[in-house]
């Protein structure tokens, strides 16, 4: 593992960006397969009659039935809000605790450690329009924040409103996990997938331990193996390794947590979030698949093995007043395998309930 800057080469650079749609997904596309969940649409109630926001962060409590997430404050954006934008919902939908007024912008991935603690990113800074509506949103981004459950602010990574390198500096953290021993790995860069993205757009996974101290990174800008277009979310399987979803590659890579590549699955499609179970049950969802981006690949969560790379069932996107559809971003299962998903287009939750899938899909 070593210190990037995610510089490419113009050659990389322009497979990469000289339209933004490539590269095309390699694998035949898995869009038939069955559907055994129920859908649920608008699950969980925000209270005082408040609207839900933009919404990629979910996990599951460490108690296996609570549900937390971190929405944008009722928009797309936590600029000028005051409200509380990270939820712990019962399995009810009811709002149990709520937290976070003030000290984010644009929250986009949550984690649960093993101590209950709740991680959230905060993925970009305000943008020049935000600052002349909002100006006390300066100084706010580009961080990892640990809470406490009740709310108790443990740690920060990263200088607040400032894009750059670590150790002191993050640039768009999409997405926070820890490894058993406490090691913190986050997913770094948005821009990657887009056509505005440059040759030294951040396009990497970085690591530090358990109290904050930087310890390397890996990955660049690119379109080769072990190279990032948007590292978006970020899961381990049963053996450690560590899932990224390199979204706007179409796939997923599968590292150990020294950063050595050991493989690359097209098969789940253009991920935007994941959530692997101890019995190494992956869940995979697709909210950006369409024609122009990975065409032929439908929306939705494929479920499958994280031991195989079989793919065995696809809840598909539901229907909205778009062509393509909708599916969520962030994906989580509670302990009764009801899968809970974060809406950006739409906003709040879908859950999805098993009705004749047993528990425990992968293979041995």
């Amino acid at each position: 593992m070593k210190r990037t800057t995610g510089f490419a080469s113009a050659l990389v650079l322009a497979a990469t960006i000289a339209g933004s749609t490539a590269p095309q997904n390699q694998a035949e596309p898995v869009n038939y397969l069955p559907n055994p969940y129920e859908t649920v649409r608008n699950w969980g109630q925000l209270p005082d009659g408040r609207n839900w926001g933009s919404t990629s962060a979910v996990h599951v409590d460490r108690d296996g039935r609570n549900i937390w997430v971190a929405e944008r404050c009722g928009a797309n954006t936590c600029a000028g809000s005051n409200v509380d934008p990270i939820l712990k919902l019962d399995p009810s939908g009811r709002v149990v605790t709520a937290f976070g007024a003030g000290l984010l912008i644009w929250p986009h991935g949550i984690h649960v450690d093993r101590e209950g603690n709740i991680w959230v990113t905060d993925a970009r800074a305000a943008t020049p329009e935000e600052l002349q509506r909002f100006p006390g949103a300066r100084g706010k981004g580009h961080e990892v924040i640990k809470f406490s459950p009740e709310g108790r602010i443990l740690l920060r990574i990263g200088t607040v409103g400032e894009a750059g390198d670590p150790p002191h500096r993050l640039t768009e953290p999409n997405d926070v996990i820890t490894a058993p021993n406490g090691d913190i790995f986050i997913a770094e860069g948005h821009i990657g997938q887009y056509p505005e993205a440059t040759p030294d757009s951040v396009a990497r996974v970085s690591r530090f331990s358990r109290d904050g101290t930087f310890i390397g990174s890996w990955g660049r800008i690119g379109t080769a193996r072990g190279e990032f277009r948007t590292p978006h979310a970020l899961a381990f399987d049963s053996q450690g390794r560590l899932f990224v979803a390199d979204r706007g590659n179409n796939r997923i890579q599968i590292f150990t947590q020294d950063g050595r590549l050991l493989n690359v699955w097209n098969q789940f499609s253009r991920v935007s979030g994941m959530h692997i179970e101890p019995d190494d049950t992956l869940y995979a969802i697709d909210s950006e698949s369409d024609p122009t981006r990975n065409a032929g690949w439908r929306k939705g969560i494929r479920i499958g093995s994280a031991r195989t790379g079989e793919v065995s069932y696809l809840i598909p996107g539901h229907l909205t007043d778009t062509p393509a559809g909708a599916a969520g971003e962030g994906v989580t299962v509670d302990a009764d395998g009801n899968i809970y998903a974060a809406e950006v287009t739409v906003g709040g939750l879908t859950k999805y309930i098993p009705r004749l899938v047993p528990r425990g899909t992968s293979s041995n």
